[in-house]
């Protein structure tokens, strides 16, 4: 970019909008001294953003009757400044959207967000550079941003996937994303990759259900829904079935590059329900025309988030939970201490984990009622119905896996290099990266080691999946991890779509946000292994 480090998060993210439109005619150019922040409605009052090619955004430009009566009607009705008055006369009447949310994430303060890139160089840069490969500033990186050193490792890996030499041809990889998101009812990656799809060549036809692609991708709706809800369901015989399906079978390489897609998506799906991540507005569902409600500024304010309103959650969660970081830690110094005093014996481990592994059962992921998918997100999958939730209501067994006899380290990592190279050191990377992150900071305590409580996070996700690491004490985990908290995992983890944002305030009620967004980055990564580690036993079982 030549000029780089000028833009904010905000500002990259408008410049998203002009991209899509690909070139604005008439459009102002920018000066050295401009701001990209005040030339939005600039941006956005010309042609809608035509990335909605011919669907209801065709319908947002009304024709200038009155040129003068248009623009002092609209002035009036949004309280818009002399700046935006001016430019809004330049653009002839065409109605200004504006986005449904307040910035990217409708469980963050948008304000914490945004200082992120203002403060870190490093954020900065990476937002810079992700927006010219890609030509946009998605809402995930922005929230990503609050944590630099896995956002870099995060975007490397999913542009190696999606973008670089591989097994899978563009267009197949977009399109097992669809199906993936999907799965979770996750129309904002949908929508992301369903854009994608057709950018890379994809057939629309696809894109109007799953009968309607390639008999080799149909196959691959069994492997997704399993690998989703329940993958320790996934046997070698299911391997066996894509391996040999004559003229529609899949490689070896094929199916090791589409098993780290699904499992990429289906944990990203996760991430976005679980960070309440907005779409952004030149997507669907990322904006409106009707004027806001307030009047006391102006709509270009709203665009760049300059509310006025006032919230006193954080004051009230305060006053409520005072002293809950301290107990935390007490706790986490007592654990220690019992650690350096005694060792369980093998026995009473093994049982513990069984324990905690059918308690995690009987969490309730969700009050909600049934989320059904709209027939935009299931016609790209199969078995609506089909889900987590279902095992624990009929009292079905989840086995345990050992992670001694099948671990990412000793097996599953050298199996995707040999047959993807590169990408088993990436995501080793990257699992690394999200499990051993830290900043030694509890809230507004420093110097504290959160190893403890890291570890008790990853492996309470693993347990929930039947997976046992033999030399940990799973009775830790009811010491660290509360109800709320199991509840938010469990929900976020197994039926993301189900998560609200009455969940993610109700557990670390005193930590930051930035904290938050960690926790998420541990939940994603650890269900992905969990998903990959069930896969790539199955495809060695096949194997061998």
């Amino acid at each position: 970019m030549s000029e780089r480090g000028r833009y904010s998060a905000v500002g990259l993210q408008q410049l998203t909008a002009v991209h899509f439109t690909q070139a604005v005619p008439g459009g102002t150019k920018r000066g050295a001294n401009s701001h990209p922040e005040k030339h939005f409605l600039h941006f956005y009052t010309r042609e809608i953003i035509k990335v909605q090619r011919g669907r209801e955004m065709r319908h947002a430009v009304a024709p200038p009757e009155n040129v003068e009566n248009n623009s002092f009607a609209v002035t009036r009705l949004l309280k818009i400044c002399t700046h935006c008055e001016r430019l809004s006369k330049k653009d002839l009447g065409i109605r200004i959207p504006r986005p449904l949310g307040n910035g990217p994430s409708r469980f963050i303060p948008e304000k914490e967000i945004l200082k992120i890139s203002k403060v870190d160089a490093r954020t900065q840069s990476i937002f810079e550079d992700a927006f010219a490969a890609l030509g946009r500033l998605d809402n995930i990186s922005v929230v990503m941003g609050f944590h630099p050193q896995y956002l870099e490792s995060f975007l490397r890996t999913q542009h190696y996937l999606l973008q670089m030499d591989g097994p899978l041809s563009l267009h197949y990889r977009h399109y097992i994303g669809i199906m993936a998101a999907a799965r979770h009812q996750c129309s904002y990656l949908v929508n992301l990759h369903v854009n994608d799809f057709l950018q890379v060549g994809g057939d629309s036809k696809w894109l109007n259900g799953l009968e309607e692609a390639p008999q080799k991708l149909q196959q691959l709706g069994e492997l997704n829904k399993i690998l989703a809800h329940r993958p320790w369901l996934l046997t070698k015989e299911h391997i066996e079935r894509l391996l040999k399906a004559e003229e529609h079978s899949w490689s070896l390489a094929e199916l090791i590059h589409a098993v780290v897609l699904l499992t990429h998506y289906h944990s990203l799906a996760s991430f976005t329900f679980g960070c309440g991540i907005t779409p952004e507005i030149h997507c669907d569902g990322g904006h409106t025309f009707r004027p806001p409600s307030l009047s006391q500024y102006c709509v270009c304010d709203i665009a760049n988030g300059n509310g006025h309103a006032i919230h006193h959650d954080d004051l009230l969660a305060n006053q409520e939970m005072c002293g809950e970081v301290e107990v935390l830690m007490e706790r986490m110094k007592q654990l220690q201490e019992c650690r350096d005093d005694e060792e369980a014996s093998q026995e009473e481990m093994a049982t513990r984990f069984e324990r905690e592994k059918t308690e995690s059962m009987l969490v309730v992921t969700a009050e909600d009622e049934e989320c059904v998918p709209s027939r935009d997100i299931s016609r790209h999958f199969e078995d609506p119905s089909y889900g987590y939730k279902d095992f624990s209501r009929r009292g079905e067994h989840v086995p345990t896996f050992r992670v001694q006899d099948y671990s990412w380290e000793d097996h599953g990592f050298s199996l995707v290099n040999r047959l993807y190279p590169d990408v088993g050191q990436m995501l080793d990377e990257k699992f690394q990266m999200a499990y051993n992150l830290t900043y030694n900071t509890m809230a507004t305590h420093k110097d504290v080691d959160t190893s403890m409580l890291r570890r008790a996070i990853w492996n309470y996700i693993h347990c929930m999946f039947g997976i046992r690491y033999d030399d940990y004490d799973y009775g830790e985990i009811n010491q660290l991890l509360d109800r709320s908290f199991k509840i938010y995992i469990k929900t976020m983890v197994c039926s993301p779509e189900k998560t609200t944002k009455r969940m993610y305030e109700s557990f670390w009620r005193q930590f930051q946000h930035s904290e938050k967004v960690h926790v998420n980055l541990l939940l994603m990564e650890a269900r992905m292994q969990a998903e990959l580690l069930y896969a790539l036993r199955a495809i060695t079982r096949y194997m061998t």
